[in-house]
C-alpha cells in the first residue's frame, strides 16, 4: 500500500498515528533515520499534529536512552541563552551517539505548546521583569500546555516499551507512563545555566519540580556527566 493510501486510511480513524516518511539523517552526531509522524486530533482547529523521531541502531532491543524534546526554535536553531533547550538536544544526540543505540522524538510544542509569536510575546513580558510562567498567564495560557502522549504513541509504533528517560520533567515520565511506557531509569539532562537563563531555570524548578541544577554553568560538565552514567 502506498503512503497516501496509508495516509487516507489512517484519516478516517480518529487518533490514528501514521508513518509518513523515512529517510537517512547524516549529522556531526552520526547518521540517523529520521521518521515523519502524524496523528488525527480534528480539536482546537487542528486536524493533524506531526512529530519527528530521530533513530540510531535497533531500538526494539534491549533499553533504548530515549529524549522527548519539544521544538525550540530560538534555542535549537539560534543558540539562545534563555534556555536550556538548545543545550539540551545537544546533549541528547550526543550521548545517543556514544551509546549507538536510541532516539530524540522532536516534538512541534513551541513555548511550551502557546506557539513561537505567543513565545515572543512571553520573552517581552520577562523582559519588563515578569517570570516565565507569570508571562505565560498574563497572555492567557496555562502553565504548560504540551501534551506528551503523541511521543508515547510514536514509541510504540517503534515496539519500544521500556525505556531510559533523558529528561529533567517529571511531566514527561508521568505522560510516558499513562501513555503504557515503563521508564527504567531518569537520566538527567542538565546543560545547567548560564547569566541568561538562571532566572528562568529557577522557576522550572521550584513550580514545575524541574531537576534542574543551578550550579555555575561549566560545558564539559553535562556530557561527561551523563557519559558516567551511561
Amino acid at each position: 500500500m502506498s503512503t497516501l493510501e496509508n495516509r487516507s486510511r489512517a484519516a478516517a480513524q480518529t487518533g490514528a498515528l501514521w508513518r509518513i516518511a523515512s529517510t537517512r539523517l547524516p549529522t556531526r552526531w552520526g547518521t540517523f533515520e529520521m521518521m515523519g509522524f502524524e496523528r488525527d486530533v480534528r480539536t482546537g482547529g487542528r486536524t493533524a499534529e506531526t512529530a519527528l523521531a530521530l533513530v540510531l541502531g535497533d531500538v526494539s532491543r534491549s533499553v533504548p536512552l530515549v529524549r522527548v524534546h519539544s521544538q525550540c526554535l530560538t534555542g535549537d536553531a539560534f543558540g539562545s541563552m534563555r534556555c536550556d533547550c538548545g543545550g539540551q538536544l545537544d546533549l541528547a544526540m550526543r550521548a545517543i551517539a556514544q551509546e549507538g543505540r536510541g532516539l530524540v522524538i522532536y516534538e512541534f510544542q513551541e513555548g511550551r505548546g502557546i506557539g513561537l509569536m505567543a513565545k515572543l510575546q512571553a520573552y517581552e513580558l520577562q523582559d519588563a521583569g515578569f517570570d516565565t510562567i507569570e508571562a505565560n498567564h498574563a497572555l492567557g495560557f496555562k502553565t504548560d500546555l504540551r501534551d506528551f502522549s503523541l511521543a508515547a504513541a510514536i514509541l510504540h509504533d517503534l515496539r519500544v516499551r521500556r525505556v531510559r528517560l533523558l529528561t529533567n520533567n517529571p511531566r514527561k515520565v508521568r505522560a510516558l507512563e499513562d501513555g503504557g511506557i515503563e521508564i527504567v531509569e531518569r537520566l538527567p539532562c542538565d546543560v545547567g545555566p548560564t547569566a541568561h537563563s538562571l532566572a528562568y531555570l529557577r522557576t522550572k524548578k521550584r513550580e514545575m519540580g524541574h531537576t534542574v541544577s543551578l550550579d555555575a554553568h561549566r560545558p564539559e560538565r553535562p556530557a561527561q556527566g551523563i557519559e558516567a552514567q551511561l
